[in-house]
């Protein structure tokens, strides 16, 4: 019994940490680029965008296919690194815990 009182209170911190964890994810920002910075895009830990860049030299209207693939491959890389982080930190937490068990995946 003493083990499962302790399994429970791991989990009531896990859920504490894990709603610090999604709020730092929300808060903080990562970088995207393409073109060799031309475009930059920011998004948040989670993978929202939250600021797309574009140097003034790449916006030319007889070719906004370009510009919008240079844009679509930032945001891309951006919210890869979102998920990499996202991965490491989730790794991290899970990591902390001392369960007699492995959970799936970990």
């Amino acid at each position: 019994m003493k083990d499962m009182m302790k399994i429970l209170q791991q989990a009531q911190e896990m859920q504490g940490r894990m709603a610090k964890l999604q709020e730092d994810l929300q808060n903080m920002t990562l970088t995207g680029t393409a073109g060799g910075g031309m475009v930059t895009a920011d998004v948040n830990g989670q993978g929202v965008v939250k600021r797309i860049k574009i140097d003034p030299s790449v916006v030319n209207p007889a070719d906004t296919e370009m510009l919008e693939d240079l844009v679509s491959v930032a945001v891309a890389d951006a919210q890869r690194k979102a998920t990499e982080r996202q991965q490491q930190e989730m790794g991290a937490l899970a990591g902390g815990l001392n369960l007699p068990f492995k959970l799936p995946g970990l």
